[in-house]
């Protein structure tokens, strides 16, 4: 319908661009990094437990998950869960993620209020996500025979969409912090040279930088939404 709209691809496609560009960036970088062997000869999983233990948080499982860069916290089922090859390997790209997530961890036990907010929202974003697509559709089908109706449902799948846009917005301090956190832990308990802390931080950044596009996208489907179909309400 509205997908072939010269207006969304004015206000998307550069964006779309840039998070093929990021995305090319971080497989690129951690493929790298993931040549390069680890000073102190830790394991992801090792580095995890290591880092859990030094912050006194014992109620926290590290587990292994299939999948490249699928790498995430639980902060329901408290799991670290790290994709096998950073759960088994010892390297720069390893120990950055696992300590990244870890931060995830801290962030959980220290009752760090961006990642509570995050996880408030979660139950309403994933129904919102799932639904607002279909309400936004029935609204501008009924727009032609009921004006009022289908104006009414657009707002609301609108508004469906901007609950995404919030979250997307709230996960990105969320994520900053779990990235300045490992890093200040594996510099402080020297973990990585100097050489090794240069790529941590290299590598993190460009994860964070997929936020940043996500967050970036979620902003422009809105902003195009409220141009074509909000404005009229």
């Amino acid at each position: 319908m509205f997908y072939f709209d010269p207006l969304y691809f004015l206000i998307v496609a550069p964006i779309f661009a840039l998070s093929f560009f990021i995305q090319n960036q971080l497989k690129s970088k951690f493929k790298k990094f993931s040549k390069q062997p680890l000073s102190a000869n830790l394991s992801g999983k090792e580095i995890a437990e290591k880092m859990l233990s030094d912050h006194g948080i014992y109620d926290v499982k590290i587990i292994s998950v299939k999948g490249q860069l699928s790498d995430h916290y639980n902060p329901q089922k408290k799991t670290v869960n790290l994709s096998e090859s950073v759960y088994n390997q010892r390297n720069t790209a390893a120990a950055a993620v696992a300590a990244h997530e870890c931060g995830h961890a801290v962030q959980h036990a220290k009752g760090y209020e961006w990642l509570q907010m995050r996880s408030i929202l979660v139950p309403m974003v994933g129904i919102s996500s799932n639904l607002g697509i279909w309400i936004l559709f029935g609204g501008i089908i009924l727009m032609q025979g009921s004006p009022i109706l289908g104006e009414s449902l657009v707002s609301i799948g609108i508004l469906a969409f901007a609950s995404g846009t919030l979250f997307s917005l709230i996960t990105l301090p969320v994520e900053f912090d779990a990235s300045k956190r490992a890093i200040y832990w594996l510099e402080r308990k020297r973990i990585v040279n100097q050489r090794e802390l240069v790529q941590s931080k290299e590598a993190l950044n460009w994860a964070a930088g997929t936020y940043v596009v996500a967050a970036l996208a979620s902003i422009a489907n809105l902003v195009y939404l409220w141009l074509r179909f909000g404005r009229r309400n």
